[in-house]
């Protein structure tokens, strides 16, 4: 079994020979998007597991081993991390857990120190936890992010992005009944045996790779009738998880709507752009604007080919971040920044020009500036452009699901009303 080491500080480390015995466990946040990354750290030689685990008692877990005052993103996954150790599915002595840090404002650059007071108290204290972030803010000799990995790790992101899109604007109208997943789940194995074989990430690849996941999805056979078209926006992994939002996507899918949810590349423009921004107003190290600017233009160009390939097949592409940041301009300062900042605001926005105005805006417990910048912009967003219908839904662990679930159903009913109008 692989020694223990600690850092100066007192932290243990996940060692060169963790790497080799250990199975690693993640979050489940996107299902898409983790599954096609989860395969490049196995193409890296990391052994992992993405907890796909859902219910009501993992909140509860998490309220055991965590303050009920923390945001509820952080109770959900630290929950979702015990409740995974406490199951006899993994020999706790050969497991470690990875998450995120930010390294910005947000307490998310701060969850990992909660995780680890949790699992002391818990009595996992031998349990290590990998850092994955870009800002320095911790390193492991066992787990080394390097260009090549961070260069499939972009692919992934936007293949993610491109699925999503194409299933959701698909999956309501097809035929034959579950084609549409088991094309996604087919590109899913197609794209990590390409990164598995060194393939499929650079930008030439990419790009062919878009075109052609575009044509497949073009080919499945489809009846447009009208149906309620809802947008989903709010704190990221809220937004996105079925843990976080009671299966959201489910839900709307159930009440015959056609969901559509901003892609994760618009979030990381989002956080780079803000790295620049930050540079450019108070100073700062000049090799990491320069580094940090040459990253947009590498994301922007990303952007900007699943946009062609997807328009060019006569799917609804999303707008770009600099249209989507432009809706805000007037409306909300660009200095807010916390929270999914003014990105919320404009997603909302944006959506609403789309033809997705009726809109579910998903807030955490424990996240203040999203609040300010979600439900607190609704009259704003409104007055620039009516044909929004926004219901803002809180989620935490004392929020019964009916009681959400009936507000949604509340603007579905605004949303049919004004659907009959316009046929």
């Amino acid at each position: 079994m692989a020694k223990l080491e600690y850092d100066k500080t007192g932290r243990l480390l996940f060692t060169k020979e963790m790497k080799e015995e250990y199975t690693i466990l993640l979050p489940m946040m996107a299902p898409i998007h983790f599954n096609i990354l989860r395969n490049v750290f196995t193409h890296y030689g990391y052994k992992t597991v993405l907890l796909d685990t859902k219910g009501p008692e993992i909140a509860q877990v998490g309220l055991k081993y965590v303050h009920n005052d923390t945001c509820y993103p952080a109770l959900l996954v630290i929950g979702q991390f015990i409740h995974a150790l406490q199951s006899g599915k993994y020999d706790v002595n050969k497991v470690a857990l990875m998450i995120t840090q930010t390294g910005g404002g947000c307490r998310a650059s701060n969850y990992i120190h909660l995780l680890r007071k949790a699992l002391k108290k818990a009595g996992y204290e031998r349990i290590p936890v990998i850092s994955l972030n870009l800002s320095g803010l911790e390193s492991n000799p066992g787990f080394v992010l390097t260009i090549p990995m961070l260069r499939r790790f972009a692919a992934g992101l936007v293949y993610g992005d491109e699925l999503m899109l194409l299933r959701n604007q698909l999956q309501p109208y097809e035929l034959a009944l579950g084609e549409t997943q088991r094309l996604v789940d087919k590109w899913i194995t197609d794209l990590s045996e390409q990164f598995s074989h060194g393939k499929g990430f650079t930008a030439k690849e990419i790009d062919k790779n878009l075109n052609d996941i575009a044509a497949s999805f073009a080919e499945i056979k489809i009846n447009k009738i009208p149906k309620v078209k809802v947008g989903v926006v709010g704190e990221i992994y809220v937004k996105y998880a079925a843990l976080g939002n009671n299966d959201l996507e489910a839900f709307l899918a159930s009440q015959g709507c056609e969901v559509n949810l901003p892609g994760i590349m618009g979030f990381m423009l989002f956080k780079v752009d803000n790295r620049i921004e930050d540079i450019n107003l108070y100073g700062g190290n000049k090799v990491k604007h320069k580094l940090a600017s040459i990253l947009f233009n590498y994301f922007t160009e990303l952007e900007a080919s699943l946009i062609k390939n997807v328009s060019a097949y006569g799917f609804q592409a999303p707008s770009s971040y600099a249209h989507t940041k432009s809706l805000v301009d007037g409306v909300i300062g660009y200095g807010s920044k916390m929270g999914e900042g003014w990105l919320l605001t404009a997603e909302m926005l944006e959506l609403t020009e789309a033809g997705y105005g009726n809109i579910v805006c998903t807030q955490p417990f424990g996240c203040l500036p999203n609040h300010i910048n979600g439900k607190g912009m609704i009259r704003r967003i409104k007055a620039v452009d009516d044909r929004a219908n926004i219901v803002a839904i809180d989620y935490d662990p004392g929020a019964p699901r009916v009681n959400q679930e009936n507000r949604i159903k509340l603007m579905l009913a605004v949303a049919r009303e004004n659907l009959n109008k316009a046929e």
